[in-house]
This record gives C-alpha cells, sequence and structure tokens, in this order.
C-alpha cells in the first residue's frame, strides 16, 4: 500500500512551481508529498514557501529543509496537497482520522487550489462508512455528545492512550459512526450551526482534483 501512497504523493509533487507558496498535508500519503518536495528543494533547487496543516507535518517539513511560514503571514496558500479518508463522485470528502482536520481544513479554505492524493480503497460512492471526526471544544463536550446520541449518529470521544484524544488546536474529537451520509452538504451545514463544534471532517467543495493510487500507477481525476 506505502507503494501506491507513495506514488501518488510522487505525482502530486509534479504540480508543484517556483515561487509556488504550497500547502502541506498530514497523514500517511501527505507524508510521501513532503517527503518529495524536500527532495526538490535540496537536489532540484526548488523554490517554494510552505505552509502546514499539523504539528508533525511541521517537524518533518523543517528536518528536509523546506522553507516554511505560519498560515496568518501569507496572504493566500497557492496549491495544498493532503491525504483523505474518504472521497466521492462529487469531489466531497472525509478528513480528520489523524485528527489535523481543523488545521487542514483553515489552510484549504485559504488555498486557491487543493489536490487530495489517495489510494483506491478511499474512493466510495457515498460518504460515512469512514467514522466522521467532529473537533468540539472541552467546555460542554458531554452535552454536545449527548445530543449526538440523541440524533443518533453514534458519537465516541477519541481516546488516545487511554486520555481524550487533545488535538493540536487543544480541543476534543468526537467520532461519529454514521455509515451512510445521504446528504453530506446538509450535514456539514447542520454541524457548522452547532455551538461548541469547532470544525468537522466533511471538506465540501474544496477540491479541483484527485490523484489516486492504483495497482498499474496513479490516475488524475479532474472535476
Amino acid at each position: 500500500m506505502s507503494n501506491l501512497k507513495q506514488q501518488v504523493g510522487i505525482k502530486a509533487a509534479e504540480f508543484v512551481r517556483d515561487g509556488m507558496i504550497v500547502g502541506l498535508g498530514t497523514g500517511s500519503t501527505a507524508y510521501y508529498f513532503v517527503e518529495e518536495i524536500g527532495r526538490r528543494v535540496k537536489e532540484e533547487g526548488l523554490q517554494i514557501t510552505a505552509v502546514t496543516t499539523s504539528h508533525a507535518t511541521y517537524a518533518q517539513a523543517e528536518g528536509l529543509g523546506i522553507p516554511l511560514k505560519a498560515i496568518d503571514d501569507v496572504e493566500y496558500v497557492d496549491l495544498t496537497v493532503d491525504g483523505a479518508d474518504e472521497v466521492d463522485g462529487h469531489f466531497n470528502g472525509i478528513k480528520g482520522g489523524g485528527a489535523a482536520l481543523l488545521m487542514e481544513k483553515i489552510v484549504a479554505v485559504n488555498s486557491k487550489d487543493c489536490i487530495w492524493i489517495v489510494d483506491e480503497s478511499k474512493v466510495v460512492e457515498t460518504l460515512g462508512a469512514f467514522k466522521l471526526p467532529v473537533e468540539v471544544v472541552q467546555y460542554g463536550a458531554e452535552n454536545l455528545f449527548r445530543k449526538f446520541e440523541e440524533k443518533g449518529y453514534h458519537p465516541a470521544f477519541r481516546v488516545t492512550n487511554g486520555q481524550r484524544h487533545i488535538t493540536d488546536m487543544k480541543n476534543f474529537i468526537i467520532d461519529l459512526d454514521l455509515k451512510k451520509i445521504p446528504d453530506a452538504v446538509a450535514l456539514a451545514n447542520e454541524l457548522d450551526q452547532t455551538v461548541g463544534v469547532v470544525e468537522h471532517g466533511l471538506f465540501i467543495g474544496l477540491i479541483s482534483k484527485v490523484i489516486v493510487g492504483y495497482s498499474d500507477g496513479p490516475k488524475i481525476i479532474e472535476k
């Protein structure tokens, strides 16, 4: 599998040009994209500035000598490349399996263009088999959890090492086990209007192309 992830990561790096401000995604597939950008900076003299979507990616990029800026220090990002947990035929998707969804979405909405890189297992007809992460403030999280239970969303607090997972932005994650999301746009709107929800893992209308890793090589799917 890592071979497919590596292929799409390297393929996506071809879209990066000198002078760009580049958003570096988070996760096992985006990892290979960041590695390839690091290689191009070092070996080809690629001139870019990068913005990262998590503390983990920041550490990786810094170690590779990629020039970095904070999201607040750039007007916009030219291109962001990131992985996804699920993507449907409308180019909507679920992200946040690695709990970096808030930072990922902030970078995505400030980007002129976004490319997702996935292996073929992530391409689905209907979103929802992958649990939908919802990032919530710690204050009132139990009340929110009960509301999700009442709605039949099958919530569970994300746990790491026996403790509730704390995101890079110091929030909790509640994962919703929905099985199927018939209307991703409606659910996104509902969660956007729920007090205490900081962000959710539904990424709607942000992506221009998806690079999918198949056994016979990567394929680029455009909107």
